[in-house]
């Protein structure tokens, strides 16, 4: 379920995803529900695009580490390619 900043205190949580779109991130709000997990949404400007880079406003979406797997298994099963930071 979506919650509040609040309701995750000082912990560390995992970037999901970065919707670009609001059917997108409504979408993926439905999947992450259906999973049963807890989930933060805030919005932030991320750089996009190909010939003509931008700066564009997307939907964050974050969890708790503990439950960074399962919501990543959700997503991959809900159609989603999630965030993963490439070192």
């Amino acid at each position: 379920m979506r919650q509040p900043f609040e309701f995750f205190g000082d912990i560390d949580l995992d970037l999901l995803f970065i919707a670009g779109r609001l059917k997108e991130a409504q979408r993926l709000e439905g999947v992450l529900d259906a999973a049963g997990i807890d989930y933060l949404i805030e919005t932030d400007t991320y750089r996009g695009g190909f010939i003509f880079v931008s700066e564009r406003v997307g939907a964050f979406f974050y969890c708790r580490e503990q439950d960074t797997e399962r919501a990543r298994t959700a997503m991959r099963a809900g159609g989603f390619k999630p965030y993963t930071l490439k070192e």
